[in-house]
């Protein structure tokens, strides 16, 4: 109803469903046609905490469309399940309590929510304990995460450029280059972890690291990425840049 800044989107994967956060740290629902639809309050991580002492950092909806996950930088991940049909009542099913901000997370398993704060820590949300384990700790914030398309590994980024991946059968991490950028935008497709950033440069990676492919916007008049999303096939990608 009015021009106010939008900090996070998700989108449902069955398509039914879009959630973007408002500047009263509400949630509005749109259907597929963009019609809103719904609107429910967050809160705080905890009650004696004002409304105004956290923002939403991001948002990932659970595979089968009927949860959402929110991120908050009062270190609180919120599972709210909101149903398959409209308005139906919003109940916090699980409270996952972080040691820093959330800066990102994903949900790729029904059971399991990728968590990556500020503090360098990549964690897993076990959603049927109500609690949270560590992956794997760094020294500089987690900015992003993009799960590869089969489901098999993921990949972060760090405040420092670092690109670590992650195999989930191996339960190990690597990490495989420093992109030139801290790389705030990044997915993972069929061929390639693709990386986005303020230097105007949008590269490829294998998984081992060595840059497939570079699409260099320096020398025109743009400015940087702060958006990159595959196709559900992995095969295709879109960059969105700054005000264009």
């Amino acid at each position: 109803d009015k021009m106010a800044p939008i900090r996070a989107l998700a989108a449902a994967s069955n398509m039914k469903k879009l959630a973007a956060v408002v500047d009263d740290r509400s949630i509005v629902l749109f259907d597929e046609r963009g019609a809103q639809k719904d609107r429910f309050a967050t809160k705080p991580i905890d009650a004696k905490y004002s409304k105004r002492s956290y923002i939403i950092i991001s948002l990932a909806f659970s595979p089968d469309s009927s949860s959402l996950a929110v991120g908050q930088s009062d270190n609180v991940v919120f599972v709210y399940k909101i149903g398959a049909e409209w308005n139906e009542k919003k109940v916090i099913t699980n409270k996952l309590v972080q040691t820093a901000a959330v800066t990102a997370h994903s949900w790729p398993f029904d059971d399991k929510i990728l968590i990556g704060l500020a503090d360098g820590k990549m964690r897993v949300g076990l959603l049927k304990q109500n609690k949270c384990a560590s992956l794997f700790k760094t020294e500089m914030g987690v900015i992003s995460i993009a799960v590869s398309p089969k489901r098999t590994s993921f990949v972060s980024s760090h405040i420092d450029g670092s690109l670590i991946l992650y195999n989930f059968a191996s339960k190990s991490q690597e990490k495989i280059c420093s992109h030139p950028c801290a790389a705030y935008s990044l997915v993972f497709t069929a061929h390639a972890i693709v990386a986005g950033g303020a230097d105007r440069r949008i590269m490829c990676y294998s998984e081992n690291g060595i840059v497939q492919q570079t699409f260099d916007f320096a020398s025109v008049d743009e400015r940087e990425f702060s958006a990159l999303i595959s196709d559900p096939t992995g095969q295709n990608f879109v960059a969105g840049s700054f005000d264009r």
